[in-house]
């Protein structure tokens, strides 16, 4: 591919990288004055629930190997990176004394990013709560929001010299869903009283953030990361429009209104007061999240959302839960990757952006995170080990030209980050499936392979475009 037979180019400047987290990639998670995050206890008393048995410390060893993965980055196209600080690496207790083996580890990574003209991109919270906060319970407990506010300022403080793109929080809904609602992740309790909470404390958290970093005046700019699934309705019935209106004010909005808009969505807000569910809020909280929205938002699409109105009255004595309102819909004919069990649905992308675009000022944001994840790929191994995952390629370039056409319409989206850099270690899927752009060999103690995708990868972020 030359520069003249580029049909899909991005504006100048655009961000080509990737995407991670702590706790999925450094392992190292009893070293060094590391503290326990909620991933590590669940591990030692529940191994079972992990994809064969391999939890948390044995992840990519990014915390050993860090210098040779940036390297690697480098040889992939990237000009920027998201990873997120280990909360309980850099405050083993989630409050009180700093760490300073965990600052040391992240200026080291910022410094490497940095010296290889990457632009790290640095989150605060990834699904990793604390063990000693979660043992007080978690985003339940107002007082982890200020502890979180803490943190936060600890990491503006250390870092913000350097670091000009901060993100509060990534998928927030999720530690809402699996902690408090369909028991994925840990505390494991089904509890939607306490998941409201959890969600409206985890919004507050992030506009205090955002309140600390402005008054330190480090020039640099604050978002979140939301993982917006867009609703479709099954039909233009009534009914089921307003099933998927629901939908959407539960898992996109409730964090996609507050962050960019400063307020709720009305129809959760008169849901949870009809219900009896609303949040405790106190005097101050509300004119906070008003005033300190994000300057970024980072997006990240897998699927669609797929819904249609209740076939059935709800069962009186279940457990509250938002599909009270609406089924979901397995459209016939779907496209699915098979390996994940997820619908590819490209429009998808560019459906968020436009809506972005047209509802909510159009916002500077990017795509965070986008990929493809795969089971057994070794079998597209070649002789020379590299894996020719073309399939990989094919997934990117089909986003891509969606985001491509959203910005011909005048989205103001300004990167795409990939999920994710290296094989990595996926919560309770463990290795199960595989996003790389560079393959990691367990077997061959942790062997780094740059794959096929990866090699096109960099002719993307070299011609900006394809």
């Amino acid at each position: 591919m030359t520069k003249d037979t580029v049909t899909y180019r991005f504006p100048e400047g655009f961000w080509w990288g990737s995407a991670t987290s702590a706790t999925q990639t450094e392992g190292a998670t009893h070293r060094d004055g590391k503290g326990k995050n909620i991933w590590d206890h669940w591990y030692e008393v529940e191994p079972s629930r992990f994809f064969q048995g391999v939890g948390p410390q044995d992840t990519s060893q990014f915390y050993e190997r860090y210098k040779e993965d940036i390297q690697l980055m480098k040889e992939v196209g990237h000009n920027s990176f998201r990873f997120s600080i280990s909360w309980s690496r850099l405050i083993p207790d989630g409050r009180g004394e700093v760490n300073p083996k965990g600052v040391e580890f992240y200026n080291n990574v910022i410094d490497e990013l940095l010296g290889q003209g990457i632009e790290p991109f640095v989150n605060l919270f990834h699904f990793d709560m604390p063990m000693e906060l979660q043992k007080i319970g978690g985003w339940a407990n107002r007082e982890v929001v200020d502890a979180y506010e803490a943190y936060a300022k600890t990491c503006f403080e250390r870092f913000g010299d350097r670091v000009k793109k901060w993100f509060t929080h990534n998928e927030p809904i999720v530690p809402v869903e699996g902690g408090y609602l369909y028991d994925f992740h840990y505390p494991n309790e089904v509890d939607f009283e306490k998941a409201i909470q959890v969600g409206y404390h985890t919004v507050l958290s992030s506009a205090k953030a955002i309140r600390a970093y402005k008054q330190l005046n480090q020039g640099g700019k604050i978002g979140i990361i939301l993982n917006l699934t867009p609703s479709y309705p099954r039909s233009n019935h009534p009914a089921d429009l307003k099933a998927a209106k629901i939908a959407d004010a539960f898992f996109n909005r409730s964090f996609l209104d507050p962050s960019v808009k400063g307020e709720f969505p009305e129809e959760l807000v008169q849901i949870l007061k009809e219900e009896g569910f609303m949040p405790i809020i106190e005097e101050e909280d509300l004119e906070i999240i008003r005033q300190h929205t994000v300057d970024l938002l980072g997006v990240n699409y897998y699927q669609p959302r797929r819904v249609k109105a209740k076939e059935t009255l709800p069962n009186p004595d279940a457990p509250f839960m938002p599909e009270r309102y609406f089924d979901h819909y397995a459209m016939p004919g779907r496209k699915m990757n098979v390996h994940r069990g997820w619908e590819i649905y490209e429009k998808g992308i560019y459906d968020i952006l436009i809506n972005l675009k047209e509802h909510y000022g159009n916002i500077e944001c990017f795509i965070s995170e986008n990929g493809m994840g795969v089971e057994g790929e070794e079998k597209f191994r070649d002789e020379n080990g590299v894996i020719h995952d073309d399939y990989r390629i094919e997934f990117i370039q089909d986003h891509l030209k969606w985001v491509h056409r959203a910005i011909q319409e005048g989205s103001n989206v300004k990167g795409y980050h990939l999920w994710t850099f290296m094989d990595n270690w996926s919560w309770a899927n463990a290795y199960k499936n595989r996003y790389g752009l560079v393959s990691v060999n367990l077997d061959k103690n942790g062997e780094r392979t740059i794959k096929k995708s990866g090699k096109w990868y960099k002719t993307l972020s070299e011609n900006n475009g394809f």
